[in-house]
């Protein structure tokens, strides 16, 4: 008997420990269900949203301006943040407020990206700590989950004027 309820317990740790190891290999290379916070990128996405992050692109190099990426935070290494790709290595990007009457232009270095929030008045992102390492992308935002009226694709920028092409 105490066989039998070792045998058991063995074979449901072996089980748990394998499909434990499934689950994180999905969640760290495919992908997974973000809740998003903050209102830094109103109106693409609200505080709340729920959205689906793939993370294949990153490992692939395949990050491209104007995709929404989730970021570990380069203040605060404990949280992610989701902001919009402005800029790749290479580009030149607006580095200045919307408010400031001179704009100030700079180029992005490589090896990094430069990533703004939508609601340019209302977020802290690369024009505060300025470019971000690649090697601090964890996914890039493919589709909203809810609220169900705006499930789907997300919409392109509202800030598409700062998406320099020099």
């Amino acid at each position: 008997m105490l066989r039998n309820v070792l045998g058991k317990t063995f074979r449901f740790l072996g089980y748990t420990v394998q499909y434990g190891c499934i689950a994180h290999c999905a969640f760290e290379y495919l992908g997974g269900i973000v809740v998003c916070s903050g209102p830094s990128m109103e109106p693409t996405i609200q505080n709340s949203d729920i959205v689906f992050s793939e993370n294949l692109s990153r490992h692939f190099y395949c990050i491209r301006k104007g995709d929404i990426v989730i970021v570990k935070s380069p203040n605060d290494p404990k949280s992610n943040i989701c902001k919009r790709v402005i800029g790749l290595e290479g580009d030149k990007v607006c580095t200045s407020n919307p408010s400031d009457f001179l704009r100030s232009h700079s180029y992005v270095p490589k090896g990094h990206v430069w990533l703004e929030g939508d609601n340019l008045r209302n977020s802290t992102d690369s024009r505060c700590y300025g470019p971000v390492p690649y090697g601090l992308i964890r996914g890039r935002i493919c589709f909203k989950i809810w609220p169900l009226n705006d499930f789907g694709f997300l919409r392109a920028s509202p800030n598409g004027h700062r998406f320099l092409d020099d």
